[in-house]
């Protein structure tokens, strides 16, 4: 039976003597460090303040720098204090802190990577029925279960790991990591293997089966339609199938350092991708995100123009020039593509002197008085609001569809979707 002990602390052996280069990577890092800081923050107040981005898919994005912020909150200050140490010690409690930390910040960001490609898919797919499903309650329900399930999956794992009996506290990285905890126990840790495999299926290829299939669901349809609808398919789901890949090579040589032989592997580049994942990802995300797409990016130019021109930000400005680029879209509500004439299939607009009784028309009604339509089609007169006017036409037929006037004929479905590529692309 091998002999162990109650280790009070771990030690790091990844880092080496630098010598005075330890000054040089103290401030590279703690600049790498203040620029994820500020751009994550940026774009969080951006998204905040404008309530033209307080739309589900600007909402996922919140979560996810938040999630940067809180994932690097449990690295680089660590880093800054162990390149500067001469011995690399770290307690046995804030080991298994920073584990947490970790663990918690690369499940919630595959789950957060899920929950935008869910919210894409049902923009694109179900145009119509996208306020219905992605309601605002649903958002924040959506929000709480991936940050809850991510703190419980990884209270599991450190439980099962913590009350180990160690016959070592040497981990040969430069961070705390898991999986270097339970090799270096004295008696069998089956139960600890099995726990940890099963746990990094569900946080990983679920979601990943997940986006994979709401993907091919949206390249079906964008692919269908025509050249200029598959370029803006293309324009929509690039940053986020960019950022995934970024994140998910660098946790493949994680999980494969972790659990295979790396010793062939130069020391310095192992250093360097197993901290990949954790330093380049929330600098990569800021700056995909905020050039790519073109409510942030116009709202970040507004916000500096306004700053240092020292005129005030003006909302209204803003958001009449971004529909104007984006189409036929709801800035305040972040509705599915709203439809006009034309894309429903209706020739005939509201009669201007019945504004008041607001009787739609059905397919066919050229030439008919409102009433005459209304009485043969069976739709009933409603009294319309004064912003449902001002709203126009496309925003009535689709609150009418919604609410099941089924007498209206919408366009193809292919015609719908092409337009929900349209609204998704113009954000």
């Amino acid at each position: 039976m091998r002999n162990y002990t109650q280790v009070s602390y771990f030690t790091l052996g990844a880092y080496f003597d630098t010598g005075l280069l330890k000054y040089l990577f103290f401030m590279l890092i703690i600049i790498l460090y203040i620029i994820v800081i500020s751009a994550n923050v940026l774009l969080i107040v951006v998204i905040w303040l404008n309530r033209s981005l307080h739309e589900p898919m600007y909402i996922f994005l919140c979560s996810m720098f938040v999630n940067e912020l809180y994932g690097r909150t449990g690295l680089f200050p660590f880093l800054l204090v162990q390149i500067l140490s001469d011995i690399h010690t770290v307690p046995f409690s804030l080991c298994f802190l920073q584990i947490f930390c970790i663990y918690t910040y690369g499940t919630t960001q595959y789950l957060n990577f899920a929950i935008m490609s869910y919210d894409r898919y049902l923009a694109i797919c179900y145009p119509l029925q996208y306020n219905t499903r992605m309601t605002f309650k649903r958002v924040v329900i959506l929000i709480v279960v991936t940050w809850l399930h991510s703190f419980l999956s990884v209270v599991g794992t450190t439980s099962l790991s913590s009350p180990l009996q160690l016959c070592g506290n040497i981990i040969d990285k430069v961070y705390c990591d898991n999986y270097s905890i339970v090799k270096l126990a004295c008696y069998d840790t089956t139960i600890n293997n099995i726990y940890g495999l099963l746990i990094t299926c569900v946080n990983t290829f679920g979601p990943v089966a997940l986006i994979v299939y709401t993907y091919i669901k949206i390249l079906k349809i964008c692919f269908s339609g025509s050249k200029q609808t598959r370029q803006k398919a293309l324009s929509t789901c690039t940053p986020h199938l960019a950022s995934l890949l970024n994140f998910s090579c660098g946790c493949s040589f994680e999980i494969v350092q972790n659990r295979f032989d790396m010793t062939s592997v130069p020391e310095t580049l192992r250093i360097f991708l197993s901290l990949y994942w954790l330093t380049c990802q929330p600098l990569f995300n800021p700056v995909l995100y905020g050039l790519k797409l073109s409510k942030i990016r116009s709202t970040c130019k507004s916000l500096f123009g306004a700053a240092l021109g020292g005129a005030p930000l003006d909302d209204g400005v803003n958001n009449a020039k971004e529909a104007q680029e984006g189409g036929h879209e709801d800035d305040q509500t972040g509705r599915a593509p709203l439809l006009d004439e034309h894309d429903m299939g209706v020739n005939t607009p509201l009669e201007a002197d019945n504004e008041g009784a607001g009787t739609p028309l059905a397919v066919g009604d050229e030439g008919r008085t409102p009433q005459e339509a209304g009485s043969e089609t069976g739709v009933q007169e409603r009294q319309l609001a004064p912003e449902d006017l001002a709203a126009g036409r496309g925003r009535l037929l689709e609150k009418l569809l919604v609410s099941g006037e089924q007498e209206f004929k919408p366009a193809s479905r292919e015609q719908v979707q092409s337009l929900a590529v349209d609204f998704c692309s113009s954000g």
